[in-house]
């Protein structure tokens, strides 16, 4: 049997670094007897293990040790992981042992992060981070790109990607279709690419880039640039620190060429049926009015957070004789100067059109029909800096050790470090929401205070990240009026308390239904019921209901459509869990065992 050879470590006088050394040793050594009582018994009662693929081919939080005893028990086994060290040197802040670790399994190599309260875990990530044998081919081993000499295959780099056009999707088959060329469905394009798996990105748009490029003009990423980047080319740096639309649209198109993926633009997709027999799809495309028919195993829906545009059924809509258009259709302020506008909604989308037509000399109303979080885009900024920023930077945090980092929480915890810091906030801009509640604008901070990040994880929505339209909104530059909206008439918006708002515009800023909306219109009501909810933790809190799932729902995980997968989440999100899903398809593709621990119940149906 193998045992520590590490001498015991007083933990009241050892450095970081013996604790975690000595931790790390046991840890190997029971998964090496494969005593899953001993490992269990090295966490703490209230101890989560998070593991991204390596252990579970899946994405899944175990709570406590019976969650690790029964995980163990499952996959230990086919999982023989091995060789536990520090990548860096840990660190101790408020009695807790932090570290960056790096591991290896039987089929792939993987890296995490391990916290310690006194000689037990109180949380361990693991992640898969490439597959062995199916290595990406970087640095070192990147390829030559040139033909030497004439012998062998002398056609070049432009003659082998013409073929490759030619005969992707008509005389060969791609593993994978991903459907929605936004910024998720281009970085697992980018990753899948990498690992030579044959995959194929289709968008409605004309070019990679319209997605953002189409939206309202005064649109820049409330994300700052440090954490925005793209896999293998970051943004250069003097790229600004908030991305506008065009800029960053133009970025996703270069990016898309730059790394070689294969993308049809001007394609919808009219449907998909999976073949039981021949564990296979039959998607059917519309390709710039071509038909195209594909069987690809493998499908990724990459259409963002959310879902279809939800515009309310609102009476009176069909008598309204101005203008009116969901948010997502609004083309800019330019033609609206002088015009009556009524914005329907009252976060991000809401704020920023509301903003930019006011200031184009349009006399502008919001209607705020529930509450919003708002925080300041340099409170943000701040919240991140330790791990996002130039300053992290130059302390030696890179995106790939901001990104374990910020993974490394679980997020049935996350609540317990977001409350305080937004606490902070609300003392910090005291001034802005004292403001903006004397103007009569309905603010929250969640239904239990955890602030931005938690409500973006539950629901998707509900929030503004303010860039100048609060102060408008707060001095009434910006017209506030709330209520339920109970009809349209043929000039005006009618309030249920009988406010009458006179409008030549109405803007629908009401937000997106769920992308198992897209699962209904192109696979069927049945696959869409099959698979659930898209997105949520089942917090049971306001538009997240339970019960708990420990993770984002369905989202770059096995659904329970065998074939089926989503791709989402802002652009530090895709950054990041492309990775995973990409390893994932790439096991399947080369014929890897990936037998999946922890699929979860539908609680929910779409």
């Amino acid at each position: 049997m193998t045992k520590s050879v590490l001498p015991p470590v007083d933990h009241l006088t050892s450095t970081p670094r013996e604790r975690v050394d000595l931790w790390l040793a046991d840890f190997e050594s029971a998964l090496s007897d494969r005593d899953t009582d001993r490992v269990a018994a090295m966490f703490a009662v209230g101890s989560f293990w998070r593991d991204l693929v390596t252990f579970t081919w899946n994405i899944v939080t175990v709570e406590g040790r019976d969650g690790v005893t029964a995980m163990l028990r499952a996959r230990l086994d086919d999982t023989d992981p091995s060789n536990f060290r520090t990548s860096e040197e840990p660190e101790e802040a408020d009695g807790v042992t932090s570290a960056l670790i790096e591991f290896e399994t039987a089929t792939g190599r993987g890296k995490g992060h391990l916290r310690l309260e006194g000689e037990q875990a109180w949380t361990l990530l693991t992640t898969m981070e490439e597959l062995k044998g199916h290595e990406e081919r970087r640095g070192p081993t990147r390829v030559n790109g040139a033909v030497h000499g004439s012998g062998g295959d002398t056609r070049s780099w432009a003659e082998w990607r013409e073929i490759e056009e030619r005969e992707l999707g008509y005389t060969r088959q791609p593993y994978v279709l991903v459907i929605g060329g936004g910024q998720g469905g281009i970085m697992l394009g980018a990753r899948l690419r990498q690992l030579s798996v044959p995959a194929l990105v289709v968008d409605r748009h004309e070019r990679p880039g319209d997605q953002w490029r189409k939206r309202y003009k005064s649109l820049c990423l409330y994300d700052p640039v440090w954490f925005s980047h793209l896999p293998y080319l970051p943004f250069p740096d003097n790229w600004p620190v908030f991305s506008p639309k065009d800029k960053l649209g133009d970025w996703l198109e270069m990016y898309t060429k730059v790394m070689e993926i294969p993308y049809w633009a001007s394609t919808t997709c009219t449907s998909a049926k999976f073949d039981e027999g021949a564990r296979e799809w039959t998607v059917v495309l519309d390709r710039a009015g071509q038909r195209v028919v594909l069987h690809p195993k493998q499908v990724v829906l990459a259409t963002g957070v959310h879902g279809k545009p939800h515009v309310p059924d609102f009476p009176g809509r069909d008598v309204f004789r101005g203008e009116q258009h969901h948010s997502s259709q609004h083309p800019g302020p330019a033609a609206y100067a002088g015009k009556r506008v009524v914005v329907i909604g009252s976060n991000s989308s809401a704020h920023d059109i509301c903003q930019a037509l006011h200031l184009n000399g349009a006399d502008v109303t919001m209607v705020q029909r529930s509450s919003t979080h708002v925080v300041k885009s340099e409170t943000l900024r701040d919240l991140i800096a330790d791990l996002y920023s130039e300053d992290a930077l130059a302390a030696g945090m890179t995106t790939e050790k901001a990104d374990l980092i910020s993974a490394a929480v679980p997020y049935r915890i996350m609540p317990e470090f977001q409350i305080p810091i937004y606490e902070k906030v609300a003392e910090r801009d005291k001034d802005l929401y004292d403001r903006l509640e004397r103007a009569g604008f309905k603010l929250d901070f969640g239904d239990d205070g955890s602030g931005l990040s938690m409500k973006f994880l539950r629901r998707g929505s509900g929030f503004y990240v303010d860039v100048g339209a609060s102060d408008l909104v707060a001095d009434g530059s910006i017209r506030l009026a709330s209520g339920q909206v109970e009809r349209l008439t043929e000039d005006a918006v009618v309030l249920a308390d009988g406010t009458e708002l006179p409008a030549d515009l109405v803007v629908y800023a009401t937000g997106y239904g769920s992308m198992s909306g897209w699962v209904a219109d192109l696979m069927g009501q049945d696959v869409a019921d099959k698979v659930g909810r898209c997105w949520g933790l089942g917090s049971d809190t306001t538009k997240d209901p339970g019960p708990w799932e420990g993770e984002l729902q369905n989202m770059w995980k096995p659904t329970r459509q065998e074939g089926l997968w989503f791709q989402g989440g802002g652009l530090s999100q895709a950054r990041q869990y492309s990775l995973y899903l990409a390893l994932q398809l790439k096991a399947g593709y080369e014929g890897i065992p990936t037998p999946v621990y922890g699929l979860p119940q539908v609680h929910h149906l779409s």
